[in-house]
């Protein structure tokens, strides 16, 4: 159940069209739903604007399909995050129209819902090819929340002409997901160039003294360039969410009028 369906139902009982028992079979699972093993929000859409998304890791397929299966049921987009191979393979076995994303690790059930004709883009920009699998779970996840989604790959600070040669593609973003590794410094200087809003996300990826990500993350923390907002380490879903509502609300602005 979305703000749409709900509007509907309710316009339909308003209007006569709609019983109001056939208006409490359709309410009678919100706002969550129990599957035993799981309490599937369906009121999710709702509150936040996209449906409850599946973390896969540490699901059975089994249980992934049942909770896709049960907010498909329900008019909602199924998102799963964090999706093995193997076990795409075997969640395939239980949803046949399951589509899987490999780059992101990321699973998808239903359709999407299509952007809005005002709405901006986000921009997913990342510092080098070792970061693709994070800036692609953000890219893919952003795309399949209903957004509008560019990339910019591999331009890091150690070559950072290759960033100032797209400077046009910066500007014209609504929102920033920028992903690095290593120093993790890509994110502050993408922000000192735009006046736009920065998620940054600080991947895993580097050599010993990287700590798995936590140099990054606590440069990011500690950035100097106003703007910066910073997710988990390897977060991507969690950065798209975050630029979901950013945008949605920067594109929900009446435009300027002219005298």
């Amino acid at each position: 159940m979305d703000r749409a369906r709900l509007r509907e139902l309710l316009t339909g009982v308003r209007e006569g069209t709609v019983d109001v028992e056939q208006a409490l079979l359709a309410l009678r699972v919100l706002p969550f739903e129990d599957l035993g093993f799981a309490r599937v929000d369906h009121h999710r859409s709702i509150r936040k604007g996209f449906p409850e998304v599946i973390f896969g890791q540490g699901k059975t397929a089994r249980q992934i399909a049942e909770i896709a299966q049960r907010l498909v049921a329900h008019g909602q987009h199924a998102l799963i995050t964090r999706l093995d191979e193997l076990t795409a393979q075997e969640v395939r076995v239980l949803l046949p129209n399951l589509r899987y994303h490999p780059q992101g690790h990321l699973g998808a059930v239903g359709d999407p819902p299509v952007p809005p004709e005002r709405q901006g883009t986000i921009l997913v920009v990342s510092a080098g090819t070792a970061d693709l699998l994070v800036a692609e779970e953000a890219a893919i996840s952003a795309e399949l929340m209903g957004n509008r989604v560019e990339r910019l790959y591999d331009v890091g600070v150690a070559g950072l002409h290759r960033l100032l040669s797209s400077v046009e593609i910066l500007y014209a973003a609504t929102v920033l997901i920028v992903v690095a590794g290593m120093e993790g410094a890509l994110p502050s200087v993408v922000a000192g160039l735009v006046d736009k809003p920065v998620v940054a996300v600080p991947t895993s990826v580097g050599y010993g003294a990287s700590f798995k990500g936590l140099a990054a993350l606590l440069a990011m923390l500690n950035s100097c360039a106003a703007g910066v907002t910073v997710v988990n380490i390897d977060n991507g879903f969690g950065a798209a969410a975050a630029a979901t509502l950013i945008n949605r609300l920067t594109s929900n602005r009446e435009p300027p009028t002219q005298n």
